[in-house]
């Protein structure tokens, strides 16, 4: 095939920007090629223009405009990528998008969109890799969040999608178990991106100003070392922050209290839809 450092294909989803960007920059300092892809493909050409030569572009990356929540979009991002690289390594379903309303005031539209884009894009990519991936015993990851463990007020389609993406890759996981599949769920906790700002807010709408101070939460950058750390050493999962930890540990044993907890920690969000 092409020129490689190490001959492995990773697929990275939502590779435009924040986690899923610095993931690409992560894995192809690390020898891999790359499979990008997002629907802002454009982005993700230009950053790659930024960090190789045009040679190393054209051998070892792959872009495709692709939309996760449209199965056909991600059946043809695998077929493309076996056609230019003939193998799959590693598939990181990063894609995602986020929310901020109350249940009974958000439109349906907006807990569908959360769910095709974040439950059914992970599906999607994840049905039509896996044949690859079975065939190099390698890595299937989901970027998943706290919000999967403990569910956040004001975030009830994000919560249940990242929910049900942990009890998908799970499964997935146990029915290949003698078969040499290796599956992560990642859980970043609060990362500085732009995922809050694109947020939906009830009615469908981008929220805008993300309502967090980012300057606090843990680089997109340093993220994406560590997924990559854990692809390498093939972890189950990854917890990636202290509060994280403890707040899957606490639920585990307390679950009320970390209900109150999440209500009392949310609520102090600027514009926060409950108090």
């Amino acid at each position: 095939m092409h020129h490689t450092l190490n001959g492995k294909t990773a697929m990275v989803s939502g590779a435009s920007s924040g986690i899923g960007k610095a993931l690409a920059l992560e894995l192809l300092q690390r020898g891999y090629n790359v499979s990008l892809s997002a629907r802002r493909d454009y982005m993700i050409t230009e950053y790659l223009q930024q960090a190789l030569a045009p040679e190393e572009v054209n051998q070892r990356c792959l872009v495709v405009k692709t939309d996760v929540s449209r199965e056909e979009d991600c059946k043809n991002w695998v077929e493309q990528t076996i056609a230019k690289f003939g193998r799959i390594d590693a598939l990181v379903n990063n894609a995602g998008i986020s929310m901020r309303g109350l249940f009974s005031e958000c439109k349906l539209d907006v807990l569908r969109r959360l769910m095709d884009v974040n439950f059914w894009g992970t599906t999607y990519c994840s049905y039509y890799a896996i044949e690859h991936l079975l065939k190099t015993k390698g890595s299937l990851v989901g970027i998943s969040s706290i919000a999967g463990y403990q569910s956040l007020p004001g975030r009830a389609a994000y919560s249940a999608s990242k929910a049900a993406i942990q009890a998908l890759l799970k499964t997935i996981r146990i029915e290949n178990k003698k078969k040499g599949l290796h599956v992560m769920i990642a859980c970043p906790g609060f990362t500085s991106s732009n995922i809050r700002a694109v947020a939906l807010d009830k009615d469908g709408k981008p929220q805008g100003e993300t309502p967090r101070d980012e300057s606090k939460m843990m680089t997109a950058e340093k993220v994406a070392h560590l997924i990559a750390n854990g692809m390498e050493h093939r972890k189950r999962s990854l917890i990636l922050t202290p509060l994280g930890r403890l707040t899957v540990f606490v639920g585990k044993f307390w679950p009320k209290l970390t209900e109150d907890v999440s209500y009392a920690y949310m609520a102090k969000e600027p514009n926060s839809p409950f108090k």
